[in-house]
């Protein structure tokens, strides 16, 4: 089988922050690494769960919700992938930073955290994903489409 694109990138010198993950026709993936790979502690089910939630919440409700076509997290708990189509970079990088705010000053109850809307609606922890995206959104505070390329191992 042929490898896939996101086994090809060389994890050993990720660090957090928003990277351009690959391009499918009119749909952009991007890489919104919180943790550094392989480095604990890992993001926490109940934070990553209540962070998805939250964040895909905020921007298909955003004035771009037409261009959001996905936010879900990565199996190894470092991360989420966001997909998108038809916006620049530098406006998923703003909606990435406005959507991690939103995040981190969030209060009251989580959408969709019911028995009916969700899968899992009992795991979920508000206080860590706080914590988690205000730590995010101050990493990206200055991060420009320069930013989104994978960094590479120093030759």
């Amino acid at each position: 089988m042929k490898r896939i694109k996101s086994f090809e990138i060389d994890h050993t010198c990720l660090t957090p922050g928003l990277y351009l993950s690959r391009k499918d026709g009119d749909v952009t993936t991007y890489d919104l690494r919180f943790v550094r790979p392989n480095t604990p502690p890992f993001l926490k089910n109940g934070v990553m769960h209540t962070i998805e939630h939250l964040f895909a919440t905020y921007v298909r409700n955003s004035p771009l919700a037409e261009h959001v076509v996905y936010f879900g997290p990565m199996g190894c708990r470092t991360g989420f992938y966001f997909l998108t189509g038809g916006l620049t970079h530098e406006q998923v990088i703003a909606l990435t930073r406005e959507a991690l705010w939103f995040i981190a000053e969030y209060e009251g109850a989580i959408p969709g955290a019911s028995a009916e809307e969700c899968g899992n609606y009992r795991e979920h922890d508000l206080p860590g994903a706080r914590t988690a995206a205000r730590r995010m959104a101050e990493i990206l505070e200055n991060w420009n489409a320069e930013n989104l390329a994978y960094p590479r191992r120093n030759a």
